[in-house]
């Protein structure tokens, strides 16, 4: 039996010694996550549930809307829509393990537990910034290529594109989960981390690991790198558009179509950049952990707020919210022929 999160110091390195004395191969893991300390963990238990919380109820609302509001049956809020079920997903592969470390003062994860949490948050990462590229691109049609976006950007090539995500995203992970649970782990088994990550995992094994390193730098540089400068001609080619309407207001009317975006892309891509682009040499994992907090849980939080306040359909949607609440409710519960 491991220790929890609440045991001391020493008995985390008792209990690492002897694990790495007897070299058998990791039936399980010890996630630090950020203080062992009693008094802290309340606190933290609290941080992170209403992060979460604001999170799940934030994003659903997003869903509720995009599905109820005929104004927002477009390309555009097609794709929020699922980044807002992708947001829900992404934090969910790590809030709730958290929180249950922070209650119940069990740290202990087994092997396989771990490797399926880094599996699905390798997975929704991958999905995540294809989804924001292919955002990306939606907003170029309809700026830059407006007579062709209606038969270009159709219902058929929104659901393909939305899938091409998803999908590639589930089959991206499956090299780096391959990779990394064939390694032994008998270093340790304290994970420096609040989740299984793989930087803090690679630290864990005793092979050689440059060959997984470069796997796994490889294809998340690949698909990163490819993702990154779609983006980025999709918005010179958008800027320079905007550049070119003569009047002040439309130039700021068509900015503000692909400004929550723009802001969106720009916090994923720098704080990713921050944790998984640095040289092993100059990374640190208690730096990386407050890193993955911004990315991992305060962006998905964010995701809704920066999408409801730089978007009018989206605040007018919201205003009229509790009016379809008021009108359906009724209907839902009595039926059409009582009202």
């Amino acid at each position: 039996m491991y220790p929890s999160s609440s045991s001391s110091s020493p008995q985390w390195q008792l209990q690492s010694t002897i694990w790495t004395e007897n070299k058998s191969g990791a039936t399980g893991f010890l996630i630090v996550g950020f203080s062992d300390s009693p008094e802290l963990q309340g606190p933290l238990f609290l941080f992170f549930l209403i992060i979460y919380l604001v999170t799940v109820w934030g994003n659903l609302l997003i869903v509720s809307l995009i599905s109820t509001d005929s104004l927002l049956q477009t390309p555009m809020y097609f794709f929020l829509c699922n980044l807002s079920c992708l947001d829900i997903s992404y934090s969910s592969v790590t809030a709730p393990y958290l929180l249950h470390i922070f209650s119940t003062g069990n740290n202990n994860i087994s092997f396989e537990k771990c490797m399926v949490q880094l599996y699905f948050f390798g997975s929704f990462t991958v999905t995540e910034y294809m989804l924001l590229t292919t955002m990306a691109y939606d907003r170029y049609m309809a700026i830059c290529r407006p007579l062709f976006y209606p038969q270009v950007m159709n219902q058929r090539t929104c659901i393909l594109l939305a899938a091409a995500a998803w999908i590639g995203g589930f089959l991206a992970a499956v090299p780096v989960i391959i990779v990394i649970s064939a390694l032994t782990f008998c270093v340790s088994n304290i994970i420096n981390h609040f989740f299984c990550d793989v930087t803090a995992l690679l630290k864990l094994s005793c092979d050689d690991i440059s060959a997984v390193e470069l796997v796994v730098f490889a294809e998340g540089s690949s698909l990163l790198f490819s993702c990154f400068i779609l983006t980025m001609m999709s918005y010179i080619y958008i800027i320079s558009a905007i550049l070119k309407i003569t009047s002040a207001e439309g130039r700021y009317k068509t900015f503000s179509t692909c400004g929550s975006h723009l802001t969106a892309v720009t916090l994923f891509y720098v704080l990713l950049v921050c944790v998984y682009m640095k040289p092993p040499s100059l990374y640190s994992l208690d730096e990386g952990k407050v890193v993955s907090v911004l990315y991992v849980n305060v962006i998905p939080m964010l995701n809704p707020i920066i999408y409801s306040l730089r978007n009018k359909d989206v605040k007018k949607a919201l205003q009229e919210l509790p009016r379809r609440w008021f009108y359906c409710m009724p209907r839902a519960i009595l039926g059409d022929s009582l009202i």
